[in-house]
């Protein structure tokens, strides 16, 4: 007999080669040649068989089916039958955790995200699937970034990350409810693990998102959260927290105006109102209005097209638990005149034509007799000649020649009433007597310009008679709110004014607001622009103020305007709303 030394390799390359078929290997086999290398190895190395002896041995030891050895062609049926076995045997092994490093996208040029890609990839493939709404590639993205990286990845910047997925997400809110869901868990992340890095300008981004989405209740907890002000005894005019105000200013400014467009005018107003109470702040930080570059022009558009739909009677709301304003434009005024003023035109553009809707010249009055019916609010305008009357009501109505300019002063001769927002077609009915229907806005009121002293070459009798009207109508009209006593800017009180401020004092009633305007400031700079408006010298200012002490009217507010360069007006709306609200 021969007896030959079998080689373990190459015992297992039979077992392999025995039990294929159609070009696959059987489990089975790999199974033998396991259990039998563990078994046999070393005998193996040290025993000798015949080709006889050694298949038998082989098949006397092994715990599988024969026919797995057998040398015969199995029959289609015998195949079906081990394929049936293997499949249940899958079917019902517990199946393996593949786990993948690599987060295939749908991208060409991001065609997979690893622990090997940058920031800069995810922000790409971020982008990507917002802009082509592709929900597969937002979902792999949020599972490498929430479950797969840990906080080194990217730098460290693995939380702006999260706040930029969190973004796309609720910008995709209307793909399905599963973007929402990206965006609240990336969130929740983003705040419980990176809280010391977050930026104010993801957390605005993350709130305007969600007011997107109507979700106001956690948009507001961001803002009460992320972009809290400073706690009281903080530095607040740091560079991070005056990034942490801007950013506040903007959200709000956001919710006030998606409130206003979407005819929600109580929950606009009551954004209004925390713009109003934050103003102080930004002031105090030392921000500039070119710092913060607020969009009042959008709030005042939204609000104006929320009182049109106020007044046609378009939406309906229940205001017993706010004060809502004659005209919701006043509320963003009010937020307004609380920060730094940057006076730009098409912002008060917006502001006057939502405020002065319709104008109308009513009549010129001589006497008391032929004043207007006191049935609205009215604001006078005061002053000596030339002083810049009429340029100013012009400016503030936004009208070129609601009142007559004239280079020769004294061109006014009476006191001449001007309607604000009167019922339509009123011109009609003051021209030709024709009767108009209808009611005049909510927020109409009178403008009066009366005419200039001092320089008016009038005879001295016509002076005493308007003194003795002007004095009459301040101590018995009723509907006078406020009275607009015009300064020339360049020069200060001279007697006229000194004597029209001793006869306020005396004769003006409580409930009258007294304010001293100085006019022309343009004229004491040189060049001036929409940064340097215009100013008054500290001396004038000095005349003014001991002029209004020795007159009893040293509480007077003094507002500096010009004509020319628009100085002023959010100032003047301020008190003119006093007469609207009337």
């Amino acid at each position: 007999m021969v007896s030959y030394r079998i080689n373990s390799s190459v015992i297992i390359g039979a077992l392999f080669a025995l039990n294929s078929y159609d070009g696959h290997f059987s489990v089975a086999a790999f199974s033998l040649s396991h259990r039998f290398t563990s078994h046999h190895l070393k005998s193996l190395h040290s025993t000798t068989f015949s080709p006889t002896e050694e298949l038998e041995s082989i098949t006397t030891t092994s715990r599988q089916p024969t026919v797995l050895f057998s040398t015969k062609k199995l029959s289609r049926p015998e195949r079906k039958a081990i394929e049936r076995q293997k499949k249940e045997a899958k079917l019902n092994s517990p199946p393996r955790k593949l786990v993948s490093k690599k987060f295939e996208l749908h991208s060409n040029n991001i065609s997979e995200l690893t622990v090997k890609s940058t920031a800069d990839d995810v922000i790409k493939a971020i982008k990507r699937a917002q802009s082509r709404h592709d929900v597969h590639d937002l979902n792999i993205i949020a599972k490498f970034l929430i479950e797969e990286v840990d906080e080194s990845f990217g730098f460290g910047f693995r939380g702006s990350l999260l706040a930029r997925l969190a973004v796309a997400a609720l910008h995709m809110s209307n793909d399905g409810a599963a973007t929402c869901g990206i965006a609240s868990r990336a969130i929740k992340l983003r705040r419980t693990e990176y809280r010391s890095t977050m930026l104010p300008m993801e957390s605005a981004a993350i709130f305007r998102g969600l007011l997107r989405i109507q979700n106001v209740t956690d948009a507001l907890n961001v803002l009460d959260d992320e972009l809290r002000l400073p706690m009281e005894g903080t530095p607040i005019d740091s560079p991070e927290a005056k990034d942490t105000i801007k950013h506040r200013a903007y959200s709000i400014s956001s919710l006030a105006s998606r409130h206003f467009y979407e005819l929600e005018p109580s929950l606009a107003v009551k954004a209004c109102d925390m713009l109003t109470q934050l103003g102080p702040t930004v002031r105090k930080s030392g921000l500039t209005a070119e710092d913060l570059n607020m969009p009042w022009a959008r709030i005042i558009q939204g609000a104006a097209q929320c009182e049109s739909a106020r007044r046609d009677g378009s939406i309906e709301f229940d205001d017993a638990g706010a004060k809502m304003p004659c005209n919701l434009v006043y509320s963003v005024l009010t937020a307004m005149t609380s920060f730094p003023s940057q006076n730009d035109d098409q912002t008060y553009e917006s502001l006057s034509n939502a405020l002065v809707r319709r104008t109308n010249f009513i009549t010129g009055a001589v006497s008391m007799e032929g004043c207007p019916e006191e049935d609205r609010g009215e604001v006078v305008y005061i002053g000596r000649s030339n002083v810049g009357k009429s340029s100013l009501v012009n400016m503030v109505t936004n009208r070129k020649s609601l009142a007559f300019i004239s280079k020769r002063p004294g061109k006014t001769q009476q006191f001449n009433y001007f309607s604000v927002n009167d019922k339509p077609d009123k011109e009609r009915e003051v021209r030709f007597g024709d009767f108009i229907s209808g009611e005049k806005d909510p927020d109409s009121f009178y403008i009066l310009d009366v005419p200039g002293f001092g320089f008016a070459k009038v005879p001295q009798k016509q002076r005493q008679a308007w003194s003795d009207f002007l004095a009459q109508y301040i101590t018995t009209r009723k509907t006078l709110k406020v009275i607009f006593h015009l300064i020339d800017g360049r020069h200060g009180p001279i007697d006229e004014d000194n004597n029209i401020m001793k006869q306020i004092g005396e004769i003006k009633p409580d409930g009258v607001k007294y304010v001293i305007v100085l006019t022309k400031a343009d004229k004491n700079v040189k060049g001036p622009n929409s940064t340097n408006a215009g100013k008054v010298s500290k001396t004038v200012l000095e005349k003014v103020r001991n002029a209004a002490q020795k007159n009893n009217v040293g509480n007077a507010p003094i507002l500096l305007t010009s004509a020319e360069t628009k100085l002023g007006r959010d100032d003047i709306w301020r008190y003119m709303r006093l007469a609207a609200e009337a």
